[in-house]
């Protein structure tokens, strides 16, 4: 029996799509790195990008002027897959490249998926939790800390990023 419905398969050899074309607001594959202060779980490694000094394009995915926009409020470690790379692989880059911790030990992934907006988004997303209990400076924050995420209001985010923390119940609003 044939079907209307159009599945989201992609192949370069082989079968055709199942869809011709993505959806009007486009869809994002990222991974995110979540860590909390070992003992206290509220308290998560947020950061205020520097968006004058580091190189947020290549190691962020972010534009000069989405890395400004951004850099008014808290974010979580993450950033877009590059084309073929693992959730896995991402996240090794992001503990690396955005946060100098290559040795960090990560849980995960945990994968949500949501779709929003009135041009329809869509973001997969593959959340890699930890604990640590130091964190130094990095070239690519203005500041990264610990923040106690109970603490903070909606407008205190960037990109949205509470909703990610929400996937994994570290966000109320």
């Amino acid at each position: 029996m044939a079907t209307e419905r159009l599945f989201t398969r992609f192949t370069k050899t082989g079968a055709p799509p199942r869809i011709s074309e993505i959806p009007d607001g486009g869809f994002c594959i990222s991974s995110f790195v979540i860590l909390n202060r070992k003992g206290k779980p509220g308290e998560i490694l947020l950061g205020k990008l520097d968006a004058a000094n580091a190189q947020w394009e290549s190691i962020g995915a972010l534009d000069k002027e989405r890395a400004v926009t951004n850099s008014k409020g808290w974010m979580l470690p993450g950033c877009h897959l590059i084309y073929g790379e693992s959730p896995q692989d991402a996240a090794g880059r992001i503990l690396e490249e955005m946060l100098g911790m290559p040795d960090q030990k990560l849980q995960g992934p945990l994968v949500f998926s949501e779709a929003y907006g009135p041009k329809n988004h869509w973001d997969i997303e593959f959340i890699f939790t930890g604990e640590r209990d130091v964190v130094r400076p990095n070239p690519a924050w203005r500041e990264l800390t610990f923040v106690d995420v109970t603490k903070l209001q909606l407008s205190d985010f960037a990109r949205n990023h509470q909703d990610v923390l929400a996937h994994i119940g570290k966000w109320k609003g």
